[in-house]
């Protein structure tokens, strides 16, 4: 692909000037259209060292209104990026709705300085290829333009220019060994950047390789480009405002009794009756959590991050299942994340958005007392978002998990399930109980209304996300005693994995329950 890019191409200084100033024009009049339609744009500048990335950035911000811009210059990861997946730094900086978020190098990072210079194992920048895929698949999807730039000049070029660079007393400062070490790596880079332009290209979000030996040419074409791809949004954006978007669940009566009959049969399938005498659970609860307070230590110290999900019915148990999994672990390594309703900014970014901004560190715990399931639950069912939005999801929010997991993170999701009568018993409790009666809203009581509804989105939630790196736990929770100790149990379980010293520990513990 590089091989066939014609470097020779230029364009007269006079000649860039002239086709500059109506191009300005058009790029703020763009922008501004794009802002009013709500339309987010995200750049991406790569490219060679000394290309001129940062010279083709500068003279952006002068044509464009730079109120509705933000650069951002992405060098090596500081440590607080080390402990979190690698696409974290990025996801948490994508713009709001409307505006343009421009990346001086990027997520691209992971395919060629860290994989060229092997600083991570291959392993891991050869599954950041479908991690990226999907990062931007999903931005996409959601409304994004997306667009990505590759500047490319010959070793020859790069060479000449960083001599220069070298000399200018203003500009030596940026030229440090590594630019001349990868000067020499010329060829290794080469290869790694057509896997990269190849594997990660696709019609919503194409590189665009920029013939930037001449930096009047390469930036007109970088321009043109830009305000193209912001044309296309605007037209796309136009043609979907005259089709009524689609709420709700699918309009077939077949398709709808079909998913019905297999929801029911799946969460009649978990058998509720299941029970703790005081005595047994206190006796129980005092052994997992000695043993929770282990695992959790021994997750700081072997850096396993960890993510739990709870997700269930209203007055389940959520409150009283957190609170006993937390009360032996140390105050300063667990964080616990309520979800509500998205706030006004959090409407503005892609729904996975707000979440991506609470990913603990490597080493530390964080609890999503509610979660991204609120996009196949609660909006699903409410109708907060289109049928074409919660049937993406399932696809996103997988991906989502992968993204975490590859980065060595463990995440536990647990469903907490009762059944409907029990479910009322519990409302009326907490309507005769002064100090419980906070917990019960007239929210609650028009969710219950809709339980056949939310049977069916929790059935396809459970069966279309339930992964082999990130498996659904259902709670059979019509005990609470019984509930609470099974997720300290699973925690305990699934943590423990990871951890070697905690591996002979816990065969022990199941050897002992199968003899009792």
């Amino acid at each position: 692909m590089l091989e066939q890019v014609d470097l020779s191409l230029s364009l007269a200084k006079a000649e860039y000037h002239e086709l500059l100033e109506p191009l300005g024009h058009r790029l703020n009049e763009l922008q501004q259209r794009c802002r009013q339609a709500g339309i987010p744009i995200v750049v991406v500048f790569e490219g060679w060292d000394a290309s001129g990335k940062d010279g083709a950035v500068n003279r952006l911000m002068r044509l464009i209104d730079p109120r509705g811009f933000k650069v951002y210059a992405i060098g090596a990861p500081k440590e607080d990026a080390k402990a979190r997946p690698f696409l974290w730094r990025y996801a948490i900086r994508m713009p709001h709705r409307g505006f343009i978020g421009i990346f001086i190098r990027s997520w691209y990072g992971r395919l060629l300085v860290e994989r060229v210079e092997k600083v991570i194992p291959e392993r891991e920048w050869k599954e950041a290829f479908d991690d990226i895929v999907a990062f931007e698949r999903q931005l996409i999807e959601d409304g994004y333009v997306l667009v990505k730039f590759w500047l490319h000049i010959s070793k020859k070029e790069q060479k000449s220019r960083l001599r220069k660079m070298e000399n200018d007393p203003l500009e030596s400062w940026k030229v440090k060994p590594e630019n001349w070490s990868n000067n020499k790596k010329y060829k290794k880079y080469a290869d790694a950047v057509e896997e990269m332009l190849q594997k990660t290209s696709n019609p919503r979000a194409p590189w665009t390789i920029v013939e930037a030996e001449c930096k009047y040419f390469g930036r007109l074409k970088i321009y043109e480009t830009l305000a193209h791809a912001m044309e296309e949004a605007l037209g796309r954006y136009e043609k979907k405002k005259k089709i009524k978007p689609s709420y709700g669940l699918p309009v077939d009566p077949n398709n709808y009794k079909t998913i019905v009959l297999k929801s029911e049969r799946f969460l009649k399938r978990f058998d509720l009756s299941k029970k703790l005498t005081v005595d047994v659970y206190r006796e129980k609860l005092d052994h997992l959590q000695k043993i929770a307070r282990r695992v959790h230590h021994g997750m700081f110290l072997n850096k396993v991050g960890t993510i739990i999900v709870f997700e269930g019915w209203d007055a389940a148990g959520k409150g009283g299942a957190i609170k006993r999994l937390l009360a032996p672990l140390d105050t300063r390594r667990f964080e616990v994340v309520t979800t509500p309703a998205p706030t006004r900014e959090e409407k503005a970014h892609h729904y996975l958005w707000r979440f991506w901004l609470n990913v603990p560190k490597a080493g530390f715990l964080t609890i999503f007392d509610r979660s991204w399931y609120g996009r196949v639950l609660v909006e699903r069912v409410e109708q907060f978002c289109t049928t074409e939005e919660w049937q993406r999801a399932y696809k996103e929010i997988n991906e989502f998990e992968k993204m975490l997991t590859n980065s060595g993170f463990v995440i536990i999701k647990f469903w907490l399930h009762i059944d409907k009568e029990e479910q009322l018993k519990r409302f009326k409790r907490r309507e005769s109980v002064s100090y419980k009666r906070w917990k019960i809203t007239d929210e609650d009581w028009r969710n219950r209304e809709k339980w056949e509804d939310y049977e069916m989105a929790v059935a396809d939630m459970i069966q279309k996300t339930s992964t082999t790196y990130a498996p659904w736990t259902v709670v059979e929770s019509n005990n609470k005693l019984y509930s609470r100790t099974k997720v300290i149990e699973t925690f305990n379980d699934v943590v423990s994995r990871k951890l070697p010293e905690f591996e002979s520990l816990m065969q022990q513990k199941k050897k002992k329950d199968n003899k009792e």
